[in-house]
């Protein structure tokens, strides 16, 4: 009965021990402490003398200890073995596991992790191999004192060690999976890094005209430091493309490069988009957000169209860029960033200020450098360089060999293009869309077939002809809304 009772509590010690040693596999991505942690509720649990887990350094050969409990620092550190060197070294090689009933009486037990024992102590050694699926990646062993205690308990010694081995080869398995996806992200970030940062230089940005010139350089010299900038000129000129490529030639090209059109947001929800809020701010906030600060923190926050936000966040705003700091919507702990900020605008910023639709003050904070991007028509000789880029861009994605004939790019270099480089890219799209072969002819374009409409709106009083398709539902809706007489002639 005494041996039944003995045999029952130490099952029961084996289970609870299994139990809390998963318990501790499963939380925590920390391999090392893991693995620490597990070997001291065994030598709690156990008993156990001197316990060591040895992985694989990546070779296949060197065994290195990644976790050890009643080990010194230096006996830690001569823990090193090559496969098949020593107990542990078989142990790695065979894949077999080991008992050595008496340490003193085995002479491949190499005694690198402790002195010999005392004469008259007795030491056992038991190592069970750790398995990633089928390879051996590792060994765990453990060190105990024993009393002669006969070979079925050394067996049943070993079962229980195999099955911890078992969950730990399991862990270092889940370990290494996720260790290999992080790396894999790591790698593709870094590609994507690297992509950007190759899209976004300036020396990818097109324009050869004098006007461009003096704006690479100008962006050159803002770029490595820290005053805000503000980019001017009219929709479509490619501001954003120049406030990243600013970022990019910054030293805070690996920092976060966050973008917020302000426009398209009213002032309710601009606060909360910019300085983020906390749950329950207001109704539908059920959980906090960052703001757009936030996560530009250490890098560069772009504000687009900065000239129409309203008066009364542009005080709001104002504090941030002085202070560098804010509140969440909704709280009261403050919460300081380090951005650099970039701002942007095709409004008349003076006049504004004049008329008292925007803040001097604020006017000051962001006008410290400013960086004024040509209209299209002002770079007239970019004009053919632009087009053959979009069409190269279209021509791959519909999987054609597309180019322009002379007549048709004479035609766009002509043009007054009031939407910029935004609207020139539009038309390039359309046409190469459209076009039935591969050469786009000036027959294509929808100037030359009375469906573009920009003249109405750059030109509405020269008493110039207006193209009006008649029965064009867009086409009459530009007529009335521009003054035009039926029969496409301006109004003088």
């Amino acid at each position: 009965m005494g041996t039944q009772a003995h045999a029952g509590s130490r099952h029961h010690l084996e289970l609870v021990t299994i139990y809390e040693i998963s318990k501790i596999l499963s939380r925590s991505l920390d391999l090392r402490r893991s693995l620490h942690d597990v070997l001291n509720l065994l030598a709690t649990h156990l008993h156990v003398r001197r316990a060591m887990v040895c992985l694989s350094a990546g070779d296949g050969h060197d065994l290195q200890v990644v976790a050890e409990t009643g080990l010194s620092p230096d006996e830690a550190k001569r823990a090193q073995f090559r496969t098949g060197e020593g107990i542990i070294g078989r142990i790695f090689k065979s894949g077999m596991p080991i008992v050595v009933p008496d340490i003193n009486n085995e002479p491949l037990y190499l005694h690198r992790t402790a002195e010999r024992p005392q004469p008259g102590e007795i030491v056992a050694f038991l190592g069970v191999p750790l398995r990633e699926g089928t390879n051996v990646v590792g060994v765990l062993s453990v060190d105990r004192r024993t009393e002669g205690e006969p070979a079925s308990r050394f067996d049943t010694d070993l079962r229980f060690l195999m099955m911890i081995g078992n969950l730990i080869g399991q862990t270092i398995r889940l370990h290494r999976m996720v260790e290999h996806a992080q790396e894999n992200l790591r790698v593709e970030n870094r590609r994507l890094a690297t992509e950007l940062k190759g899209k976004y230089t300036i020396e990818n940005v097109i324009g050869r005209s004098k006007r461009m010139q003096q704006v690479f350089a100008e962006v050159h010299q803002a770029a490595p430091g820290r005053s805000t900038v503000l980019l001017r000129g009219e929709s479509g000129t490619g501001k954003e493309v120049i406030a990243r490529a600013i970022h990019t030639l910054s030293n805070r090209h690996d920092g976060p490069f966050v973008k917020v059109n302000c426009a398209a947001l009213p002032e309710s929800l601009l606060e909360s988009e910019l300085f983020g809020h906390e749950k329950g701010a207001f109704t539908g906030a059920t959980q906090e957000r960052k703001g757009r600060f936030e996560m530009a923190h250490g890098g560069t926050l772009f504000l687009d169209e900065i000239g129409d936000i309203s008066p009364g966040f542009q005080a709001k705003l104002l504090r941030v860029l002085q202070e560098r700091e804010f509140e969440r919507v909704g709280g009261n702990r403050t919460i300081r960033v380090d951005v650099r900020l970039i701002t942007a605008t095709n409004r008349n910023l003076e006049e504004a200020v004049t008329k008292g639709e925007f803040r001097a003050d604020l006017y000051f904070r962001i006008n410290v450098l400013s960086i004024f991007l040509p209209a299209l028509r002002e770079r007239r000789e970019d004009i053919p360089l632009l087009v053959e880029h979009f069409v190269e861009r279209v021509g791959e994605e519909l999987g054609r060999d597309l180019r322009v004939s002379p007549e048709a790019m004479h035609v766009m270099a002509n043009c007054h293009w009031p939407g910029n480089v935004r609207e020139l890219e539009n038309c390039v799209e359309r046409m190469a869309t459209m076009a039935r072969g591969n050469v786009i002819r000036d027959s294509d374009l929808a100037c030359q077939k009375n469906l573009c409409f920009s003249s109405v709106f750059w030109k509405p009083n020269d008493h110039r002809v207006i193209p009006i398709v008649n029965g064009n539902a867009a086409a009459s809706a530009v007529s009335s809304a521009t003054g035009a007489t039926p029969g496409g002639i301006a109004p003088p």
